[in-house]
């Protein structure tokens, strides 16, 4: 089992426990491969833990972004219910695994991640249905959870109009897209 989180923990127990009644999400996520899953196979924190780390850098870039343009609407834990869990669709859907790569003129056995997706349910739609499963989202929480992606959701890119009206419609969902992309870029571009 890995270790959870501490900031990732604190920051649920303290804003979204309330809602989660019988601790059933929470258990979800220990029981989960959540925080030891990477938050990417290729590209930004690709490391066991990588994933927590990243909901935790997008809980403070949202709160950032939030307080920047007084935008009060949003109570304390949908904003952490988001943020923290926008990504649960990577949970259990990294494996990994071993490749030999060269280095310095030698072969070097080195572990590396690759998908195995169990339930092939989208992205953003996965982590609104995997959360469903435990929490009671209002609207407002589920189109930003379903649209964090922005324009690198598949649906965006096969021509599907539908996130202009959700963002047109419920600025928590721009605000956690924005929040993601610099966690992603900013925050956790170590030169990959």
């Amino acid at each position: 089992m890995a270790l959870i989180n501490k900031d990732f923990e604190q920051i649920y127990k303290t804003h979204v426990a309330s809602r989660d009644v019988n601790g059933e999400m929470w258990n979800y996520l220990i029981k989960s491969d959540f925080f030891s899953a990477p938050a990417s196979a290729r590209f930004h924190l690709k490391y066991a833990g990588g994933l927590a780390e990243h909901s935790v850098n997008v809980y403070h870039r949202l709160k950032k972004l939030l307080q920047a343009d007084n935008v009060t609407q949003y109570g304390e834990d949908s904003i952490a219910l988001v943020a923290l869990l926008h990504d649960l669709c990577k949970v259990n859907y990294y494996k990994l695994s071993k490749r030999n790569v060269k280095e310095n003129g030698a072969w070097k056995e080195v572990d590396y991640y690759t998908v195995e997706e169990k339930l092939p349910f989208g992205h953003g739609e996965k982590s609104v249905f995997i959360i469903m499963n435990y929490l009671k989202l209002s609207k407002d929480e589920a189109l930003a959870i379903n649209w964090h992606m922005g324009g690198w959701d598949t649906r965006v890119k096969g021509g599907d109009y539908s996130i202009s009206d959700a963002y047109r419609q419920c600025p928590l969902a721009v605000y956690l897209h924005l929040a993601d992309v610099q966690a992603t870029y900013i925050d956790e571009n170590h030169g990959e």
